[in-house]
């Protein structure tokens, strides 16, 4: 059964009404009753996977930029990638945090997951996140990711580690288009907690919220340089685990970096 007896059969529908039984009433059943479910069975498989099921991959470094301030500078790559379909996807989304001066990765994640469509907009995410750095550490993730209203990014997530502790994060980011080429995103990252967590120097309740803008140049639509600044901010017990340490719970850095896709 290929596409052209799919085709031919609306054509033998008309020709021969008396064949359509009491499946009639069902239009996605009636070609049946001609060729036989089983070889329309096949032939809707072919249509689905030629029209409405095509896989494809998508690789993007979101962020990949130098962090600069007057502690330290900080190397980000903040990058994903995914393969599938428009229902179910495999994605695939990381986090480093490099210091230059120091030569050694601050924070380094990976996360796996399971992505299904539950509605136009959005999708319901599961899997595994491991933290390689500050120290090996697994965790199981559940979240959702999709476009809000008035076209604001949604990507949040709830993360419950190998030794009991939950933790979540919501990123929200919006594109203002000042011309063909020229985008300011505003962004911003809120870190929550529902216990302390001395050990990785993270408090209960909201813990840290990063919020900035990125003004980029898109030379091409997958490849575009940006520079921007964004304050970073630590509450309650977080920064005050910081400031022992001789950090301070706020502050401005300034970025560039670049935006890239494939």
């Amino acid at each position: 059964m290929t596409f052209r007896a799919a085709i031919l059969s609306c054509s033998a529908l008309a020709l021969v009404p008396s064949a359509i039984g009491e499946e009639g009433d069902k239009p996605w059943s009636q070609a049946d009753a001609i060729w036989g479910e089983e070889a329309m069975a096949e032939a809707r498989a072919q249509v689905l996977e030629k029209h409405g099921d095509i896989r494809s991959t998508y690789i993007q470094a979101e962020r990949f930029e130098l962090q600069s301030s007057d502690d330290e500078d900080v190397i980000l790559l903040d990058g994903n990638a995914w393969i599938g379909g428009d229902i179910n996807k495999l994605w695939i989304k990381s986090e480093l945090e490099y210091l230059p001066d120091e030569g050694e990765f601050e924070e380094a994640e990976v996360q796996a997951l399971w992505s299904r469509a539950i509605s136009p907009y959005f999708d319901l995410q599961t899997g595994v996140r491991y933290d390689f750095e500050p120290e090996g550490l697994a965790h199981l993730v559940i979240g959702a990711q999709g476009l809000a209203p008035y076209l604001f990014e949604l990507d949040s997530a709830a993360f419950l580690s190998e030794e009991g502790d939950l933790t979540a994060r919501v990123e929200a980011e919006y594109e203002l288009i000042l011309s063909q080429r020229l985008i300011l995103q505003p962004r911003a990252e809120i870190a929550l907690s529902a216990s302390d967590i001395p050990e990785r120097e993270i408090g209960a309740g909201v813990s840290q919220i990063d919020a900035g803008l990125r003004l980029r140049y898109e030379i091409k639509r997958e490849f575009a340089p940006y520079i921007g600044i964004e304050w970073h901010q630590r509450f309650g017990q977080t920064a005050d685990y910081i400031e022992a340490e001789g950090g301070e719970s706020g502050e401005a850095v300034f970025l560039i970096g670049l935006r890239a896709w494939y």
